[in-house]
């Protein structure tokens, strides 16, 4: 009964933050003509202020992002399209990041650079855990159980290291960056500016909810892992 209470709290813990985030942001998509300019407007207008005149402005099926290789501040279709708030507090937190770029700010160099690791380190993982039975067969050694445990942490670790490193500088360009932005250039509808840190504290709560899923799978890999 404790167990189960235990993994419904767990289960709370990482849904939680999903579900309110997306019922935030589906909430302040509406109306979707509230603004003259629309979110890919908005972040054109932004960067321009701000000189990042080398910087795109791209619709894309990725979701939203800012490409520091690229330099470019990606939203999706529709928040790119729409003139609603959450289109516009958005396309400002993704410019807010495209500042960050600008200024050497390190979490977001250090984060990028990790992001190139994480994919080679979770293969390397992955290659241990597929190996180790072969190996356990071929040798019978007991340090087949090292592998396995430096395979998980190696797949499941890098993704989690990732979330947390993500999580401030999220922090960063929407409280520092995007919502002071908003208020210089008058971006926002009077009454709007309550909503708009809302709307981005929402925003960093997606990496909350990643890194809480990230460690929940660690969790259950390693009480598989002691059965």
């Amino acid at each position: 009964m404790h167990i189960l209470f235990l993994i419904l709290i767990l289960l709370a813990a990482v849904l939680g933050p999903g579900l309110w985030v997306r019922r935030t942001m589906k909430r302040y998509s509406n109306p979707p003509d509230r603004y003259a300019v629309s979110g890919g407007e908005a972040a054109r207008r932004l960067l321009d202020v701000h000189g990042l005149h080398s910087v795109h402005t791209e619709a894309t099926e990725a979701g939203d992002h800012y490409a520091p290789d690229d330099k470019a501040v990606r939203l999706s279709q529709e928040n790119f399209a729409s003139h609603s708030l959450t289109a516009i507090v958005i396309a400002a937190h993704e410019v807010g990041h495209a500042l960050q770029d600008a200024t050497g700010y390190a979490p977001l160099h250090l984060r990028s650079r990790l992001v190139r690791w994480v994919g080679p380190i979770e293969k390397l993982g992955a290659g241990l855990l597929m190996a180790t039975p072969v190996i356990v067969a071929v040798t019978r050694t007991p340090l087949a159980g090292g592998l396995m445990i430096m395979g998980g942490m190696l797949t499941l670790g890098a993704g989690v290291l990732v979330h947390f490193l993500t999580l401030p500088t999220e922090l960063d360009a929407s409280f520092k960056r995007a919502l002071p932005m908003l208020d210089k250039h008058d971006v926002l509808i009077k009454g709007d500016e309550r909503h708009a840190r809302t709307l981005l504290r929402a925003a960093a709560m997606t990496y909350v909810a990643a890194s809480l899923m990230s460690l929940l799978n660690i969790a259950r890999w390693w009480a598989i892992l002691r059965r």
